[in-house]
């Protein structure tokens, strides 16, 4: 018997054929959907709330915070003149940073100029009020960073205090902030060559400490030593004033460090927590070691222990974790001691205020050890990672070792000749009987003390 048609075969072939030209035209549709693009920053408040405290405890940091400290270091002759010297850089700077220093270091200089940025924010054209850079306002970005700038040329003024001249330190700081911190700023967080290389800075410690530290041996050696030293004791006058200067950089630390993760997050909390580990470390190690060398502690050597712990934690604070804080600041109590033995006591170097062994051998080593201890590998000691995910430790300490020997070179080498070309200005050194008497007198005409 011969095989009827079934009722359902048309309807069955047309479904089959509506479901061909379907799958046919799927590809088609596809192609013409608009791309999908990332949406817009938003700005986030919470985010924006704490960069604008951060922003002005870094500030307090240097005023009133380094000037007390590095006031109550020197002579009372010469009281004033750190503190006249900390303010005039952080009115100088300011202006600088205004006028060209944020555009050249944090635009974007083209992929064939990887050492310096643009001219797109001279003196912050096109910065509105919704201006956005991440979540935050620019305006706020760009002031947060200003108080970088700030501080970083002021630590120098530790090295050569007591017996440089006034206009050559004003001459010196400008010069110095657009020839080497501009540009440092750039290769590291402004997307420049080391940024690309993937270093590993959170907060400064190649950008601030090592630029300062180096700029105040190099600043040291040329300017030559104080009359007297090393054979005259040169005692901090007033422990009071260094005391209270360095809680407020203690406090101010938090937003130096904290405040560099530009969001109020977990890495905020966990740079903050690292830093006042490190810190508390830094100050008891070298209180502890202190007292075991020479018989007793002293306020002074926890002072600056805490001050070596805070500095040498900077650029690994956001990448590290609480164990890899604690040996950190440990180890920068311990370095850092016999950093400072041997610049004063066995080279005879006048860094006056230590500047080179607390703050640049403290951003060097603790550049290098972010590299060890932001592994995940390390167990209790373990930190967040690496930025580039795929570099191992050996990889990542390569890369610090580069940021290290290339700013240190650079910095060794532009403020050589920035010093060499402002003695061609005007004289770096106070005469010699202005060096006697005090530059408070000398140079202000004011007292610190009226007693």
């Amino acid at each position: 018997m011969p095989r009827t048609k079934s009722r359902f075969l048309i309807p069955h072939k047309f479904f089959l054929a509506i479901l061909g030209l379907t799958a046919g035209a799927l590809p088609v549709w596809a192609q013409e959907l608009p791309p999908q693009s990332p949406p817009a920053p938003t700005l986030n408040a919470a985010d924006t709330a704490w960069l604008l405290t951060a922003t002005t405890l870094v500030l307090f940091m240097t005023l009133p915070g380094l000037a007390l400290f590095y006031g109550g270091l020197v002579r009372k002759k010469n009281v004033l003149s750190v503190i006249i010297q900390c303010l005039a850089i952080s009115a100088l700077a300011t202006v600088l940073w205004l006028v060209a220093g944020y555009s050249l270091a944090f635009t974007d200089g083209g992929a064939a100029n990887p050492f310096i940025g643009g001219f797109s924010r001279l003196l912050f054209a096109g910065m509105g009020k919704l201006s956005l850079t991440g979540t935050v306002p620019e305006s706020l970005f760009a002031s947060f960073q200003m108080t970088f700038a700030i501080i970083t040329p002021a630590l120098i003024t530790g090295a050569y205090a007591e017996r440089m001249r006034f206009p050559a330190v004003l001459w010196f700081s400008c010069l110095w902030l657009m020839v080497v911190y501009v540009p440092v700023a750039h290769w590291v967080w402004g997307g420049g060559w080391l940024n690309k290389l993937g270093l590993m800075d959170f907060a400064g410690g190649v950008v601030v400490h090592i630029t300062a530290g180096v700029a105040s041996l190099v600043a040291a050696l040329m300017l030559g030593k104080r009359r007297g030293f090393p054979k005259t004791v040169m005692a901090p006058h007033n422990l009071t004033l260094v005391a209270a200067g360095g809680g407020m950089l203690w406090v101010g630390w938090f937003g130096f460090n904290g405040g560099s993760a530009l969001a109020a997050d977990g890495s905020a909390s966990m740079a903050l927590l690292a830093t006042h580990i490190s810190a508390a470390a830094g100050a008891a190690t070298w209180m502890f070691y202190e007292w075991r060398r020479f018989g007793m502690p002293t306020a002074l050597g926890t002072l600056t222990g805490m001050v070596a712990g805070l500095g040498t934690i900077t650029p690994a604070s956001g990448f590290v974790g609480p164990g890899g804080a604690l040996i950190i600041g440990g180890l920068a109590g311990v370095v850092c001691f016999h950093a400072v033995q041997i610049v004063k006591r066995t080279l005879h170097i006048d860094d006056a205020l230590d500047v080179f062994p607390v703050h640049g051998v403290g951003g060097i080593m603790g550049t290098m050890l972010t590299g060890v201890f932001a592994s995940t590998s390390l167990g209790v000691f373990a930190g967040q990672g690496f930025t580039m995910g795929t570099h191992t430790m050996a990889e990542q300490l390569a890369v610090q070792a580069l940021g290290v020997v290339s700013v240190a070179a650079y910095t060794a080498a532009a403020t050589w000749g920035i010093l060499w070309a402002v003695g061609k200005i005007t004289p770096l050194r106070v005469p010699p009987e202005m060096e006697t008497d005090g530059l408070d007198l000398g140079s202000h005409e004011e007292q610190g003390y009226n007693l």
